[in-house]
């Protein structure tokens, strides 16, 4: 069994953030209802490279779940909600503050009626403060959270986003540490039910700051600042391709030399130890590049290893199911879905060996599941149906 089996998580969210998160759940073991609107659901349902209305990015975001289409804003879909919720632990939304209350589904309304339940709400900015009632998406949380910052181009001046949804990502992965919690403090009497508030405003600074914020961490005028450890990071554009090394330790520096077949200029006195390094950075950076650009990719891999530098040429996403540590690690697995036909994805990263997590159920069509969970939850179909509260 899994870790969370016997968990029952009732997922209203939609997006990355709180899908991820209830994803998560599923694979540790949790039974997981995706609450979907009528019409098309999820808009990931929409977006993104598909095949028979099944989109990829909806498929990583939601296997092992059942998918209930089921009407909010009717009294027979709130009756519906209020008994999934009786025997439920957990209930994930990610709507602007206040939608859920609306509909008689926030957290005051749900613990009436399960006293135990780990409410977790999602949101932008959070339930209160200036910004509280805007709508948000993950770049817009880049911006405001000083990420795009970081990512400054040093030659232009001009800040980037990073290219893959990390306010989302790391505001699910927050989310899910936090459920599990405060199913450990219910499970050991220090709470019952609680509700979790989190905004992706404060995931992604506290993403940010721990290695970003070195410097702008201490306050006093007379600090020594030195740049972050991340502000050189740069591509190596090598004879033939593209790689990335680190050469922080003397030896890692001669290492480094000796792979671009330039021995010798770990003994140049500007370069001999880390503070002359340093000191002549710049200089540095012009003759490591000069050095990369005669270097092959296969040499740059094959010597790298012979020197013990921490390096790795720059796989594309093609090149990963192939990588022998990849592969090696089991990372992905294939599998043929219902709908989008054969699909890759990667297993949960966490290996563990007495409660193992596993990949659940495909991700499911939009409203696969519901007359199967009407009929558990004892309503008739037919009544529903007449009520217009599912299809």
């Amino acid at each position: 069994m899994g870790p969370l089996d016997g968990v029952k998580v009732v997922d209203f969210s939609v997006m990355i953030s709180g899908p991820l998160a209830a994803m998560m759940l599923a694979d540790q073991g949790a039974e997981v209802v995706k609450v979907e609107t009528p019409g098309f659901g999820d808009i990931m349902r929409l977006l993104g490279t598909s095949k028979n209305g099944m989109t990829g990015i909806f498929a990583n975001n939601n296997r092992g779940k059942r998918s209930l289409v089921v009407d909010l804003k009717t009294d027979g879909g709130r009756d519906v909600i209020h008994k999934l919720v009786e025997d439920a632990d957990v209930v994930i939304q990610n709507f602007r503050p206040g939608a859920m209350a609306r509909l008689g589904l926030g957290f005051e309304d749900l613990a009436a009626i399960n006293p135990d339940l780990v409410y977790t709400s999602i949101s932008g900015y959070g339930s209160s403060g200036p910004y509280s009632d805007r709508r948000v998406y993950d770049n817009v949380i880049q911006a405001a959270s000083g990420l795009a910052s970081v990512q400054t181009d040093p030659a232009t001046g001009e800040p980037a986003m990073f290219r893959t949804l990390v306010c989302d990502k790391s505001t699910a992965y927050t989310a899910a540490q936090a459920i599990t919690a405060a199913l450990f403090a219910r499970a050991t009497g220090k709470a019952a039910g609680q509700h979790i508030e989190l905004a992706m405003i404060d995931t992604a600074i506290a993403f940010l700051w721990p290695d970003s914020a070195m410097d702008a961490a201490l306050l006093d005028d007379d600090v020594n600042r030195q740049p972050t450890l991340a502000s050189n990071y740069a591509v190596t554009r090598l004879a033939d391709g593209f790689a990335s090394a680190a050469a922080v330790t003397d030896s890692e520096f001669a290492g480094l030399c000796a792979t671009y077949g330039r021995a010798e200029m770990a003994d140049d006195p500007r370069f001999v130890d880390t503070l002359t390094r340093m000191a002549n950075a710049n200089a540095m950076v012009v003759e490591l590049a000069e050095a990369a650009a005669g270097c092959s990719l296969g040499d740059f891999v094959e010597r790298s290893q012979e020197h013990d530098v921490p390096a790795s040429k720059i796989n594309t996403l093609a090149d990963l199911p192939s990588d022998p540590q990849v592969m090696n690690n089991d990372v992905f697995i294939e599998r043929d879905h219902p709908l989008a036909g054969r699909i890759r994805e990667p297993r949960p990263a966490a290996r563990m060996h007495a409660t193992p997590q596993r990949v659940g159920r495909v991700a499911p069509g939009h409203g696969e599941h519901t007359l199967e969970i009407i009929a558990e939850l004892g309503f008739d179909v037919d009544e529903l149906r007449a009520g217009g509260t599912i299809a």
